[in-house]
């Protein structure tokens, strides 16, 4: 199976190169046929120019690039639609969750029939570890309302948030080229999505390696996912989408 690695940025001319070094000695490494997709959502630091460097070197590397800047959910969006893999997966440019889990995940969708795989910091006792004590509460408090509130014990999803997540192309297609939120709340859709078509979701225990100061404003951000949330159920409730 072809797996294709999808890695939103912005901004991030910092750590660029750093990212494209890693991923793409990792991708060589471990997989026989892949794909290591960046997409440059909108950057004003022209971090895209390592991306494109390494592309012109390697065919497997691309770059895919807009103005003006539109969101995670948006740039992560593209990079699946653009994606010719058999297993898509996306994770942040930081590599957060480290490369083994990218191995991890093409192996769980080799052993099993999921159509989703969602990472999760709640299924690994030191999926938290770095945290400092509040924002560890305030985190796992966080996605633990928004996943009563948006219904996502059904579908047995305990941490919505998680930045590193994994799709069969199929379904993947199916809920990316219906998605429509731009901005963090994309995850949730894409879970709600999945849920409406029936497809099979799994969760596969992950854990911080990276640490990184986290751009999420919770007060804020919170406020406007719960916002999002009541007008996404409504949407995908009344939709034909599966």
């Amino acid at each position: 199976m072809k797996i294709s690695l999808i890695i939103p940025m912005y901004n991030e001319s910092s750590i660029i190169d750093e990212a494209v070094k890693t991923f793409g000695g990792y991708m060589k490494e471990r997989f026989a046929e892949w794909e290591l997709i960046f997409v440059d959502d909108g950057s004003a630091d022209k971090c895209g120019e390592s991306a494109r460097a390494a592309a012109a070197k390697d065919e497997r590397i691309k770059l895919v690039s807009y103005n003006p800047n539109r969101g995670k959910g948006y740039a992560v969006r593209q990079g699946m639609l653009a994606a010719t893999g058999d297993i898509m997966v996306f994770t942040d440019c930081d590599n957060a969750y480290g490369t083994d889990v990218i191995g991890r995940i093409y192996d769980m969708f080799e052993k099993t029939d999921a159509d989703m795989i969602v990472g999760s910091r709640n299924m690994d006792k030191s999926g938290y570890n770095g945290y400092t004590f509040v924002r560890k509460i305030v985190s796992k408090t966080y996605i633990k309302i928004i996943n009563i509130i948006a219904g996502f014990g059904k579908y047995g999803v305990s941490d919505s948030q998680c930045g590193f997540k994994g799709f069969r192309a199929a379904a993947g297609k199916k809920i990316f080229s219906n998605c429509e939120v731009d901005r963090f709340a994309f995850d949730l859709e894409a879970i709600m999505i999945a849920g409406k078509c029936g497809f099979k979701i799994e969760q596969m225990p992950v854990k911080i390696i990276n640490h990184r100061e986290s751009k999420v404003n919770i007060i804020k951000d919170a406020m406007k996912m719960l916002s999002d949330v009541r007008k996404m159920k409504k949407r995908i409730k009344k939709s034909n989408i599966c």
